[in-house]
């Protein structure tokens, strides 16, 4: 039984193209465990003006967002993290009162779980990626970029299909640290050692990551319809690569999410199993 104590709130995903999320599967499951009177919906818009009343509704807690609005929500926010800001992307909506004001701030968690998935790969394999790889230039890419720089890689290359948004990204960074732009996949200097995905997975062949791997690394690929992607299929075929799904970098960063919006330590045990009987999926999570 919900706590009768505490306000209804309702959550929701915000985004285009999103009706097989299975972010509501996730926070679900936690509000469940944690008997909290909330709900976690999919709201879909073409933009993120199509999800202005609901942010104004009362009843509104918080929002994951995803593309193609993680570069336009910004206007419905009272303030930002300084990471979001930093990353200029932001995937989550934190609401809180202050008194009879209510106050909507803006952050991103999506570096923050690939974060934690470098570190946890670096803690149990004993190496530390010094060459990282980010495909895609869009507001996940920025997250990607920013994680790597965090984790202490040091050699950090951006690939994606137009150049002059690469050359905005490597820009908006320029200040912390140094993305050096290629103009492909062949066009590298180094082999990676840490290779992060942020593109649709249907938007790609086996062949265009077949030179990528040597020696031994981590592939992340952040799509995860379908699961099983051709860069993760390719990685796969490498012994010495651990690869991690988009549905574990879901987890990751809806952890995080979960934590800020209720203050409370997720389930994760639970939000994992929940998820896996969703997904079909039988492997465990061997990164999280």
């Amino acid at each position: 039984m919900a706590n009768p104590q505490l306000p209804s709130k309702k959550f929701y995903i915000f985004g285009s193209g999103i009706s097989f999320s299975i972010s509501p599967t996730i926070h679900n499951t936690g509000f469940k465990h944690h008997n909290l009177p909330y709900t976690y919906e999919i709201h879909e818009s073409e933009n993120i003006d199509g999800a202005a009343d609901i942010i104004a509704d009362s009843c509104f807690g918080g929002a994951s967002v995803t593309m193609p609005h993680k570069l336009q929500v910004h206007k419905y926010c009272d303030t930002q993290t300084e990471t979001a800001r930093t990353i200029g992307a932001i995937n989550t909506l934190i609401v809180k009162n202050e008194g009879l004001k209510r106050k909507i701030t803006g952050d991103n968690t999506d570096w923050s779980g690939l974060y934690a998935i470098i570190a946890n790969y670096t803690a149990k394999s004993g190496h530390n990626p010094q060459v990282g790889l980010v495909i895609g230039a869009g507001g996940a890419s920025r997250a990607a970029l920013y994680a790597m720089y965090k984790a202490g890689v040091r050699h950090i290359y951006l690939v994606n299909r137009t150049l002059s948004v690469a050359e905005e990204v490597k820009t908006a960074f320029r200040s912390l640290f140094h993305i050096t732009v290629v103009r492909g996949l062949a066009d590298l200097p180094r082999y990676p050692e840490v290779i992060v995905g942020t593109i649709p997975a249907d938007t790609t062949t086996e062949a265009q990551f077949a030179s990528l791997f040597h020696g031994r690394g981590l592939c992340i690929d952040m799509s995860y319809k379908p699961r099983q992607t051709p860069l993760l299929t390719v990685a796969q075929r490498h012994t010495d690569w651990a690869t991690v799904t988009g549905v574990e970098v879901l987890l990751a960063q809806g952890f995080d999410q979960y934590r800020l919006w209720t203050g409370k330590e997720p389930p994760r045990q639970e939000m994992v199993a929940a998820v896996w009987r969703e997904t079909g999926a039988t492997e465990g999570l061997s990164l999280l």
